[in-house]
């Protein structure tokens, strides 16, 4: 009997983790022939006669599909609990990207172990990033929007993706975070003057080396933002566990705002 009981929480308890997750709208954007699908989580008691601020968040590449699930994989139960939600009342928005698409432009060889990375973030974004940032110009022309509080963060391939959507889009966003990530650091210059992002990368990664936070950290340093680096010693590529278990991390980003500086 013990035993059929205790399997009957965990059935309960899965399903209200599903009910959880489905709080996460599920949405999609069209652009003429695209789709991008996403999904997005309002504020409890949402009115749409107050502002909010809007959170990017930007999966990586094991999450890319179709299905517009996998994308909450990582990071999305963190901005699903109560307390965060409580202590951060803020628009969130996961989209997610095809199987055959990148949200950064870059060619990547994986055949080898580190993979290799050309970034060619300076050209024409790929589909998937022009489909979001199309997004996140309608989303910051809502008036429940508040505009001097627009954040991005990513990890992996989405670390990638919010180093060039903030030099794509330098006015839009108030701070930053990118995990595991890497860009040219040519971008950094274009970044603007005393912007706040944090990076997080595994000293153990032997996906995506931690030679690209330490270079993009100090690049952006160089021309004037504010990039804070935390390393982890014992982590390999899935340091986005750790950066999430930042007990500063939120705290940190939602106290930026385009009209000050901390």
């Amino acid at each position: 009997m013990k035993f059929k009981l205790t399997l009957l929480a965990c059935f309960f308890s899965l399903v209200s983790f599903a009910q959880d997750r489905s709080e996460y709208k599920k949405e999609h954007f069209i652009s003429g022939a695209d789709t991008l699908n996403y999904r997005i989580l309002f504020p409890k008691n949402f009115d749409k006669e107050k502002q909010y601020p809007l959170l990017l968040v930007l999966h990586g590449a094991g999450e890319r599909g179709n299905n517009n699930e996998s994308q909450l994989v990582h990071g999305g139960d963190l901005l699903l609990k109560d307390s965060v939600r409580e202590q951060f009342p803020a628009i969130v928005i996961f989209p997610q990207a095809p199987k055959d698409d990148y949200w950064a432009r870059v060619e990547v060889n994986r055949d080898v172990k580190p993979f290799e990375f050309d970034f060619k973030n300076q050209e024409e974004s790929s589909k998937s990033l022009t489909l979001v940032m199309n997004l996140m110009d309608e989303m910051v022309n809502e008036k429940f929007v508040n505009n001097y509080q627009v954040y991005v963060g990513g990890l992996s391939m989405g670390g990638m993706g919010t180093f060039e959507i903030i030099y794509k889009k330098p006015e839009m966003f108030a701070a930053a975070f990118a995990i595991c990530g890497g860009a040219n650091t040519e971008i950094a210059q274009e970044y603007p003057d005393n912007f706040n992002i944090w990076l997080f990368h595994g000293e153990k990664d032997d996906i995506v080396l931690p030679k690209y936070s330490k270079s993009m950290a100090r690049e952006i340093n160089h021309y004037g933002g504010n990039a804070k680096l935390s390393l982890y010693p014992n982590d390999n590529h899935n340091s986005w566990d750790s950066a999430f278990s930042e007990p500063y991390l939120l705290p940190w980003l939602f106290s930026f705002s385009k009209n000050s500086s901390k």
